[in-house]
């Protein structure tokens, strides 16, 4: 965690999945654009279950991507998503050192991630902890992506590919980025 904060990235730990998600509704105020990225860890903290019932105060622009039917209308809403006040979601590895390892088949996550959101907030689970970037990166691909690759599969799809892998080093803009390490195995 110390590691983190010299990186520019709060860092906190939460018990259980429970905690994590009461820790979300701390951080977020009322009437915050929020957007997720998929994020297996999000479902199971509850994170994604709150924002689709709607029980929520903040706006979800998820929903408001998904609900507009008018293909072109819906991938400007998408473009337009990557600068929302708070992004969440998920990464596949952290190192002992601070670095974090996001992959993705589509990107769609990394410009939030990256640059353009001002409130970054990333939940994981504990045992995504490596000691060094060599092994996150095996982490991503032996791992995760095998995970996902099923998963995709299990609903319907192809299947899952890397498309783009971001090795984040540290943040050096205003921008608030918390990590919330979940003391659960969660994710992938």
């Amino acid at each position: 965690m110390k590691a983190l904060e010299s990186r520019g990235i709060k860092a906190e730990l939460a018990e259980n999945k429970e905690a994590a998600l009461e820790r979300l509704k701390k951080i977020i105020p009322a009437g915050a654009e929020v957007m997720t990225g998929g994020s297996t860890t999000l479902e199971q903290i509850g994170f994604v279950g709150l924002l689709k019932s709607g029980k929520h105060p903040w706006k979800n622009l998820k929903d408001e991507i998904l609900a507009e039917k008018d293909p072109a209308k819906q991938a400007e809403l998408r473009k337009r998503s990557v600068t929302s006040e708070y992004f969440l979601g998920s990464v596949h590895a952290v190192t002992e050192t601070g670095e974090i390892v996001v992959a993705s088949a589509t990107g769609s996550q990394i410009p939030s991630y990256s640059f353009t959101s001002e409130n970054v907030i990333w939940v994981l689970g504990t045992q995504k902890i490596v000691p060094n970037l060599e092994l996150g990166l095996k982490r991503v691909r032996e791992h995760s992506l095998p995970l996902e690759d099923r998963r995709m599969k299990s609903i319907g799809y192809a299947g899952s590919t890397i498309g783009k892998i971001l090795i984040f080093e540290r943040e050096i803009m205003e921008r608030k980025l918390t990590l919330i390490f979940v003391n659960e195995k969660l994710g992938f």
